[in-house]
């Protein structure tokens, strides 16, 4: 069965999902003229606060959760295994030529990203305190195809609610039993207990949760890696040498290597900064803010803070350490090569990381279940249903294998992520009249706002733009 299930996940990711999210990065990236690269700035400053998200569609029972705890949500759903786990095997299937296609996925899928988040933005709903949307509800409020959004509702749901969610649980308890020996079954109990009581207090305390945990995590890892980095940087320039000469197959060891490398680097970017997937949206409809374009941006900036800051930090480590050709593999790989630069501090290091990570990784992918499930079947008791699964699922992750956990869910991101694409790309051209109106009252010298008499031919789609 497993021989079965690895093919069609190949067959998947090679033929279909790797050509639909380089297209659409493309198209959205010449579409919006490069959106990514000249809104930085704006990008920056939406995440300081310096915008006025009080403005246009906010109604004050709707104000609570603002643009940088949307933000946070979704961004703990990007960093997580994949920061650590998913680049170490990208590299060691891949080869290091797999970091700059990494690179290449985050520049690109920026545009995707803000693409999805705009449009999640523009058809939230209102909820009894706050928004909520995501692809399922653009599906339906949008495409006007309710029967692709509980396709994709109840996908999204089994592979990250779910799936996901199972690797998540198991990698923390492996970590925390192989460092201490303390008992699975203790550590998974401990974890259950926790979760509940984040996930029962809903989106709120959901949502500050992240907004404390993700800027800590994110910052106390880049600092190991900058201290690794500027005490060995006469390596970076082999490091880069050796990054670009394997993605070109410039040299006789890289040249064989390329197609894994350029594989292993998308796939493995898609895994870490969700781009395109479909999930991100469900954290970017929750944020009260004046203008969609607000939190596509944000959005945009979560994913060259996940790949080109976090992703690239474990992959700088791997390549300095020269263990990259070791035969060791994913989180193994990578506490190997943190323990050769810092010693043995860098094994409990890890071990707090992949906590922090991973745990982070959980509760938002939670979220985004709970979203699609709401929207799936609209009765409460099924909410309280999914938040029993998931704690069987962390109890699960003390005593599960993963390989064919990993390769259903494999497939179902891959299917998902199709849907979502087809989606965004049908529903692309509100996104550029929102950009368009966004740069037009910049240049104008206003603070952007939106009301949805501005799109008077969707006007009656639109729930939270009044």
């Amino acid at each position: 069965m497993f021989e079965i299930l690895n093919a069609v996940n190949d067959a998947l990711w090679t033929y279909l999902v790797i050509a639909v999210l380089v297209g659409c990065a493309l198209y959205f990236t010449i579409r919006s003229h490069g959106v990514q690269f000249t809104t930085f700035k704006d990008m920056i400053r939406i995440t300081l606060g310096l915008d006025t998200p009080k403005q246009g569609s906010n109604a004050s029972k709707h104000d609570k959760i603002g643009s940088f705890k949307a933000f946070a949500v979704s961004l703990s759903s990007r960093v997580g295994t994949g920061n650590l786990a998913g680049v170490a095997s990208a590299i060691f299937i891949g080869g290091p030529g797999a970091v700059f296609w990494m690179w290449m996925m985050a520049l690109l899928g920026s545009a995707t990203a803000f693409v999805e988040a705009t449009l999640a933005q523009l058809y939230k709903r209102r909820g009894q305190d706050a928004y909520y949307g995501g692809p399922a509800y653009y599906m339906e409020h949008g495409l006007h195809r309710r029967w692709m959004g509980v396709c994709f509702a109840i996908m999204i749901t089994i592979a990250l609610g779910c799936g996901t969610n199972l690797v998540q649980s198991n990698t923390m308890i492996d970590s925390v039993n192989s460092v201490f020996g303390w008992d699975k079954v203790v550590i998974g109990i401990v974890m259950t207990v926790i979760t509940m009581l984040i996930v029962f207090g809903g989106i709120h305390r959901i949502s500050n949760f992240a907004s404390l945990v993700v800027p800590f995590m994110a910052v106390g890892f880049i600092l190991i890696a900058l201290y690794i980095v500027v005490t060995n940087i006469s390596k970076l320039p082999d490091v880069f040498n050796l990054i670009f000469t394997n993605a070109f197959g410039l040299d006789q060891a890289g040249g064989g290597m390329v197609g894994a490398a350029i594989s292993q680097g998308m796939r493995r970017g898609l895994f870490s900064n969700e781009a395109g997937e479909g999930s991100a949206p469900n954290a970017a409809a929750i944020a009260s803010t004046s203008h969609p374009v607000k939190q596509g941006l944000l959005q945009a900036l979560g994913v060259f803070v996940d790949t080109l800051v976090i992703c690239s930090c474990t992959a700088m480590i791997i390549l300095i350490s020269g263990l990259y050709d070791s035969g060791s593999d994913g989180i193994i790989l990578t506490t190997k090569a943190i323990e050769s630069e810092i010693g043995p501090i860098g094994r409990y290091f890890t071990t707090a990381a992949i906590i922090l990570f991973a745990y982070s990784t959980l509760i938002a992918n939670y979220y985004f279940g709970e979203t699609n499930i709401r929207f799936a079947c609209r009765n409460r008791w099924a909410v309280n249903g999914f938040r029993l699964l998931t704690a069987a699922i962390i109890m699960a992750g003390a005593f599960m294998s993963l390989q064919t956990v990993w390769c259903v869910v494999d497939i179902l991101i891959g299917v998902v992520t199709v849907f979502n694409c087809i989606a965004i790309s049908l529903l692309s051209r509100h996104a550029w009249f929102l950009l368009d109106d966004y740069r037009r009252q910049k240049r104008e010298g206003r603070e952007p706002v939106f009301h949805r008499s501005q799109m008077p031919t969707i006007e009656k789609d639109l729930e939270a733009w009044d």
